[in-house]
């Protein structure tokens, strides 16, 4: 099965409060993606949780601890 989509990255910057960020775009399974905070990889289950797998309109990260004011969040579509 295909992805038909050209978008696979989004940034937020972290505010100390928010955990869920959500996403638009199409993945097919958690290890489709890749977490960063400041440029250092976000472990899955460790240090967030994903919903969404499958489903056509995205998903979201939810983070166990929200990344701190001015922190650069990104979620990256990279499947294997």
């Amino acid at each position: 099965m295909t992805i038909s989509s050209t978008t696979n990255r989004v940034s937020y910057t972290g505010n100390g409060v928010t955990t869920a960020f959500s996403f638009p775009y199409k993945f097919l399974a958690n290890a489709d993606l890749k977490i960063y905070v400041e440029s250092v990889l976000a472990t899955i289950t460790t240090d967030y949780t994903v919903t969404g797998a499958g489903d056509d309109a995205g998903g979201t990260v939810t983070f166990l601890v929200a990344p701190i004011n001015g922190d650069e969040v990104v979620i990256l579509r990279d499947p294997a």
